[in-house]
């Protein structure tokens, strides 16, 4: 049985049942905040490699198969799941070696469907790494610390946060980008969320990016930002063909898909560990161990799934951990209406298209303060720790390795296309920095370490009392 503790800053915990009120508004936050992400890798997959007619198509697979996947991971099924408020989208991290694949495809003269098709296979095959890492999972705790999940999400969110400001901004090769009017829309969405969250009615504060999104596109939709022209020209309903496009394998060009599998396996750790922590639940111990096991199961189970829709790789995603802190709101029921909303979304595309129709710069506005929220919780994580003089570097080199392929991108400019495909990414290159060191760097054992953590835990008393005192 499950021992559930609390977490008092919750207005529903884990196995709370909020009225359906409550929880349709807070789904719809959590599913507005991920919309983007579940179809944006689509986007920019099919655009950059000219798959033109079949994207609509590959937008709902993406769609369904997310809403299968956060439906598996709410509702557990033995095993297999989490048992989180935890979702499930199309993930960034393999976008670079699936064009790189598809390029590859094109110069040998194949057609959008070979490339889906060769695409489908690495994905498919793929997925397999992720579910016979996850039966190992207990075995590889030693190198999953929560030092590294806490890297690993820090890096999550810092990295989301150029997103978040680009979209702020206009959104990547917008031609106004940076304009005040983008600026002044995205910071008014911003202030709105900030506003109702500070509210101490909780139906107002699980809205407050609800909110936020409605003003901003009211404000956009007046001044004519935001129109809702071409909503006619999308098609009614999609139902989902298995393997539509077939399916092909080159090894050649599995390996960074399956490098970016094992990466994966950690970002998800590292999403499922702070969703854990936000809903009041262990993050240590057999049940933990349980819990994440099942969770990365089920991500590679959905990852397969997404392949025989011939769509593309899904993850535990981080924007629901921020819209969690932001509404108080961690049920686990909330993920069943998350669930079928997707599904919905994906069958009825043009539902799908009346979110696309939201102005980056409103999108940017609210999904700040949420990407923000995200690497506040891998500092949580990483601050509940002991932080002697190892784990102190061991942060500072992955974060700063990390950071450093993001903000200076051309530092692999001169490296073999596998190379860059794999430590382009932040979390791909913090990630194995982190896991390296932890291997490499001895245990500190002298005296000063005893009274570095001696000095840490009177801190986190000290910390626990004041809190107690506030809350008192």
């Amino acid at each position: 049985m499950n021992s559930q503790t609390h977490n008092p800053e919750l207005i529903h915990q884990l196995n709370d049942k909020p009225p359906l009120s409550r929880a349709f508004f807070s789904a719809l936050q959590h599913m507005i905040a991920s919309f983007m992400g579940v179809v944006t890798p689509t986007l920019v997959i099919g655009g950059v490699l000219g798959l033109g007619e079949h994207i609509p198509y590959l937008i709902s697979m993406a769609l369904i198969a997310s809403g299968i996947g956060t439906f598996i991971q709410a509702r557990r099924f033995g095993p297999l799941g989490s048992g989180l408020l935890s979702i499930q989208g199309t993930s960034f991290a393999f976008l670079s070696s699936l064009i790189a694949a598809g390029f590859v495809v094109k110069s040998r003269g194949g057609s959008s469907e070979e490339i889906i098709a060769l695409m489908t296979g690495l994905c498919f095959f793929g997925a397999f790494i992720e579910i016979v890492l996850s039966r190992f999972f207990h075995k590889l705790r030693k190198i999953i610390t929560p030092t590294i999940t806490g890297i690993v999400i820090s890096l999550i969110g810092l990295s989301l946060i150029k997103v978040a400001v680009t979209d702020m901004a206009g959104g990547f090769n917008a031609p106004d980008f940076g304009a005040l009017s983008n600026l002044a829309v995205s910071i008014t969405v911003l202030a709105t969320v900030i506003f109702f969250n500070r509210s101490s009615r909780p139906m107002v504060r699980l809205s407050a990016i609800f909110l936020g999104l409605l003003v901003g596109s009211l404000i956009t939709l007046y001044t004519g930002k935001m129109t809702l022209q071409g909503l006619s020209d999308s098609v009614l309903f999609t139902p989902p063909v298995p393997f539509k496009y077939g399916m092909t394998f080159d090894w050649e060009l599995f390996i960074p898909i399956a490098l970016i599998y094992v990466i994966t396996t950690i970002e998800s750790t590292g999403d499922l560990t702070a969703t854990a922590k936000l809903s009041g639940e262990p993050i240590e111990g057999d049940e933990y161990v349980e819990r994440i096991r099942g969770g990365i199961l089920a991500d590679g189970v959905n990852s397969l799934t997404a392949a025989c829709l011939n769509s593309f790789p899904t993850t535990t995603f981080s924007q629901n951990n921020g819209v969690i802190q932001m509404t108080g709101v961690a049920s686990r029921f909330v993920g069943y209406i998350i669930a079928g909303l997707f599904l919905v979304m994906g069958l009825f595309p043009i539902l799908g298209a009346i979110l696309m129709q939201i102005p980056k710069p409103v999108l940017g506005g609210a999904t700040l303060v949420m990407f923000g929220t995200v690497a506040a919780s891998g500092i949580r994580i990483l601050a509940s720790g002991s932080l002697d003089r190892r784990q102190v570097m061991i942060i500072a080199v992955s974060i700063g390795m990390g950071l450093g392929v993001t903000i200076v991108p051309g530092v692999l400019s001169q490296m073999p296309e596998l190379v860059k495909n794999i430590f382009s990414s932040a979390i791909t290159t913090g990630g194995l920095t982190a896991i390296l060191l932890t291997l490499v760097l001895p245990e500190d054992s002298g005296p000063d370490s005893s009274d570095q953590r001696k000095v840490v835990k009177n801190i986190n008393a000290s910390s626990g009392a004041i809190q107690e005192e506030t809350t008192s």
